[in-house]
């Protein structure tokens, strides 16, 4: 693959048609939308740079907007059209790499490890130990009698 640059005015016009269309805010309130090329850029740069999305270059809107995006175009798939239509076969190489990133985020390894479970731990490890079953009731008579107060 090449390097990576922001797409030109042609591959602009090429892209527009199948990004989905933002729906227009009725109220005047919040923050203004970010500009859809910029974002777009943003998002293959990290595709193409293999960083993290907090790694975006400042040219680029924030990387929250850009991830925001990013997974809205993948789920329904406007991703691939969008990618097939500026990079044909290439395309398949990028959302290879895009999926495999994905997928590596998900392995249940990373998630134990954020639990701070180490590998080969047994699941009998991790279930806390309680103590015997008693008698409820007795417990409820003793605990109320130690505790009486008088009137």
């Amino acid at each position: 693959m090449t390097s990576f640059r922001d797409i030109n005015d042609e591959e602009w016009q090429r892209v527009v048609p199948l990004l989905p269309e933002l729906r227009p805010r009725r109220e005047m309130r919040g923050r203004p939308l970010a500009n859809t090329r910029s974002v777009l850029n943003g998002v293959l740069w990290v595709m193409y740079s293999g960083a993290t999305w907090s790694e975006i270059p400042s040219r680029y809107p924030s990387y929250q907007t850009c991830h925001r995006r990013f997974k809205v175009w993948y789920a329904s798939g406007v991703l691939k059209r969008l990618l097939d239509e500026l990079y044909g076969a290439a395309s398949e190489e990028l959302c290879g790499m895009m999926q495999a990133r994905m997928r590596m985020k998900a392995t249940s390894a990373q998630k134990s490890a954020r639990l701070g479970v180490g590998f080969g731990t047994q699941p009998s490890q991790l279930a806390p130990t309680l103590p015997p079953a008693t008698d409820a009731v007795s417990q409820v008579t003793t605990y109320s009698s130690d505790y009486k107060h008088a009137a």
